[in-house]
């Protein structure tokens, strides 16, 4: 058309291109565009940069220099150590220092660390003279309590080693070189803090004399950060029954005398009991039975321990056969308690379990001391729950009981809710009844049927 100038050849070519000097090829062209970008990518990491507090920047350097110097410290203890060559009495393999046989699933503990101060306090509750003169006439008279950490841990090990011994198994003789590999481990794990564990002790769990190897890095002197790290290695990698032996024998006296010594628990020793539930058969072997059976548990550390009960999800099966094994041993002021806080989650339990809470509380019908108020509230919440469930002659022999042991605030309440009940069976057939109205309302009424005597109309 007229008027309208066509566009040249030149017009149409990319900006990037005219600006080029003649003859400049593809090359020259892909250069420019990537110096354009490192450009903008500059201004754009400088902006970044300014809007970072000067604070923040500093705090980040310090950090990066306290690893810095924790890295070079574990690279220097590694160049001393000697060389691990597995002998021959020995059948496993031993990592060698530069981590030839590097594994993506062994890298699992990128571990940044609790913070030194993150304790747990339990809030115990307060309690009067009374209640601990109480408490303290069902513990045991046991003066084990006084020994070191070490000796208990010594002590465990040697005794579940017994046992191993005594199934057939041969123990195993450990090689000069790997004793001082694993001891240069302990050495380790004794200032460990955050970052990666050692491949050595990663290997642990599937070795054969794990209890053994584990015995040489002494465990009772390791960090609570590592404490926390070998519970996450040996309650995923290791079966049920290994697990209550690492449990038992290693995370339980290092968790009571935590709580003995400071009064509370340090955060990662409490982490590492939530660990343990990742098996909980494991964790109601080889912690929560042995800490009843032994009967010297103390007020604090049921609060402490139960309240990881209260807050993880546990099957139900599981803590059925907790709560059985809890009402048949012999009785510690404590262990009602643990009884309460199974209770208090509602689980539907078997008849069996319930018969044998029963007879758990009916044990105490002749008993002269004064059961402390913890008793007491164990068997309100029993009743609270499963009241429907017992029996009309049980029901009978809990009324007696209650004649021989009261508490002025929670027997009158007790009273209250067996009165409120139904029997066994019952309730189920009242259930029927009251979610099916409809097909009783729309039925004619018939005399015969139902029974009903004439009465004579009055004039």
């Amino acid at each position: 058309m007229a008027g309208k100038k066509r566009k040249s050849a030149s017009d149409k070519q990319p900006k990037q291109q005219q600006r080029l000097p003649l003859g400049a090829d593809a090359d020259a062209v892909a250069d420019a565009a990537k110096r354009r970008r490192k450009g903008a990518a500059k201004k754009h990491q400088a902006e970044e940069e300014s809007s970072i507090p000067s604070s923040l920047s500093a705090k980040i350097l310090r950090e990066a220099l306290t690893q810095q110097q924790e890295e070079s410290l574990a690279d220097s203890s590694r160049d001393h150590r000697p060389a691990a060559a597995p002998s021959a009495p020995v059948s496993f393999p031993v990592p060698n220092r530069d981590g030839e046989e590097e594994d993506d699933e062994d890298d699992v503990d990128e571990f940044d660390g609790f913070d030194a101060q993150s304790e747990y306090d339990g809030g115990v509750p307060e309690i009067d003279e009374e209640d601990e003169k109480a408490l303290a006439a069902f513990m045991s008279k046991d003066t084990s309590s006084n020994r070191t950490l070490g000796d208990i841990i010594l002590e465990k090990i040697r005794q579940k080693d017994a046992e191993v011994s005594a199934e057939g198994q041969t123990p195993v003789k450990l090689d000069s070189s790997i004793i001082e590999l694993y001891k240069g481990v302990g050495e380790f794990l004794r200032r460990y803090t955050s970052g990666k564990i050692p491949k050595a002790f990663k290997r642990i769990p599937s070795l054969e004399c794990w209890a053994d190897v584990l015995q040489l890095t002494e465990p009772e002197h390791w960090s609570p950060n590592a404490v926390y790290q070998a519970t996450r290695l040996f309650s995923s990698n290791m079966n049920a029954k290994n697990a209550v032996r690492f449990y038992e024998a290693i995370l339980l006296p290092r968790v009571r005398n935590d709580i003995r010594k400071n009064k509370r628990l340090h955060f990662a020793l409490y982490q590492s009991l939530k660990k343990c539930l990742y098996k909980p058969a494991a964790f109601f072997k080889g912690i929560l039975l042995p800490l009843c059976q032994e009967r010297n548990c103390t007020l604090r550390e049921a609060v402490i321990i139960g309240s990881i009960i209260s807050k993880v999800s546990i099957p139900p099966l599981h803590s059925s056969a907790a709560l059985m094994k809890l009402a048949e041993m012999d009785y510690c002021g404590t262990t009602s308690y643990f009884i309460k806080l199974f209770l208090d989650k509602k689980y539907a339990l078997p008849y069996r379990v319930v018969d044998a809470v029963f007879a758990h509380f009916m044990r105490f019908i002749d008993e002269e001391r004064i059961m402390p108020v913890i008793w007491h509230q164990s068997l309100l919440a029993f009743v609270e729950r499963y009241k429907n469930e017992l029996e009309k002659k049980d029901k009978e022999r809990l009324a007696r009981l209650l004649d021989h042991q009261k508490h002025y605030l929670v027997t009158p309440e007790i009273r209250r809710e067996l009165r409120m009940s139904c029997n066994r069976g019952a309730f189920v057939s009242l259930t029927l009844f009251i979610r099916s109205p409809v097909s009783v309302i729309t039925k004619p009424i018939e005399e015969d049927r139902w029974n009903i005597p004439e009465v004579p109309m009055e004039e």
